[in-house]
């Protein structure tokens, strides 16, 4: 770890809770990480090609199912 950031560690955190500050700092940063990848990895999943559904809108194309479940739970009932 580089000398300066431990410094400042020591200066700004007391000493019985800077492990606990750079494990908490490296969680964040390490699950930050993650979120990025899962975003990288998914990017461009909802292509056009793949679902034309939704070529009037993800809006319209939700209204639609919500009430097309509404009108078949009515029938059912």
């Amino acid at each position: 770890m580089p000398e300066d950031l431990l410094d400042e560690l020591r200066k700004s955190v007391p000493r019985g809770e800077q492990s606990r500050v750079v494990s908490e700092a490296l969680r964040h940063e390490l699950k930050r990480m993650r979120f990025r990848e899962s975003v990288e990895a998914s990017f461009g999943a909802w292509k056009r090609q793949r679902h034309p559904e939704l070529a009037r809108g993800s809006r319209r194309f939700v209204r639609a199912i919500r009430k097309s479940k509404r009108s078949s739970g009515k029938r059912r009932g």
